[in-house]
């Protein structure tokens, strides 16, 4: 399974199966924490067999059940971490589909768990994300026309369309969605997240140009 192809197939799974992650795919994950905490500056930590965050019973909201593993996602306050939080974090959540896992980002129906992870100061935990064998392998949520998600001038080159397509299939905080991209006459794109009430549209940014940037190509615009 490529990035493409992890793009599609993956969808938010809640519920897991009591299967421990096997030692090649831990090994493989660890290191892609290490890489991507080197190049962000962020400090997200992978957290195995360890059932207390996501115990039943806590929230009714999106209920998990068999969570034994997650991501961490800490680093510095602000929105530029925000960012890097949603990008590498989607890095790491689209790995682990290719390995077989699922995943689920988690803005708030979970514990933190003393011992289990380190916080310097002035960093903060700005999320989770689960990790695991899914007991099913979730749903698509429904998407919305693309024209809604975009502003250009004339026509739009297929690339720019796939992009487009590719960042609809992001997993954003309740599927909120609240993002557009602006296509330039001189082919930069600029990415910008609208207002929300529920917040975390800096992460969902980060998530939703990663999505962008793997189906469009790099070599084919640059960010504005």
């Amino acid at each position: 399974m490529d990035i493409l192809e992890a793009i599609s197939a993956r969808h938010s799974v809640r519920k897991y199966l009591d299967r421990p992650i096997g030692t090649k795919e831990r090994e493989i994950i660890q290191a892609a924490v290490e890489r991507c905490n080197a190049e962000s500056g962020l400090h997200i930590q992978l957290v195995l067999d360890e059932p207390q965050a996501f115990a039943a019973g806590i929230w009714k909201y999106g209920q998990f059940s068999g969570v034994r593993n997650y991501f961490v996602m800490a680093g510095p306050k602000g929105k530029e971490a925000e960012e890097k939080v949603g990008r590498y974090g989607e890095e790491l959540v689209l790995l682990a589909q290719t390995l077989g896992l699922n995943t689920c980002w988690v803005g708030l129906t979970y514990r933190k768990i003393p011992g289990t992870f380190t916080i310097a100061d002035g960093e903060k935990i700005h999320c989770v994300i689960s990790l695991g064998y899914g007991a099913n392998q979730g749903v698509q949520h429904p998407l919305r026309p693309k024209e809604k998600f975009y502003e250009a001038e004339g026509e739009t080159p297929e690339w720019f369309q796939k992009g487009v397509e590719a960042a609809l299939l992001t997993p954003t905080a309740v599927n909120q969605q609240k993002f557009k991209f602006i296509l330039g006459p001189d082919g930069t794109v600029e990415a910008i997240s609208l207002f929300s009430l529920m917040g975390y549209t800096s992460i969902d940014l980060g998530i939703v140009k990663y999505h962008f940037e793997q189906a469009a190509g790099k070599e084919n615009f640059r960010w504005k």
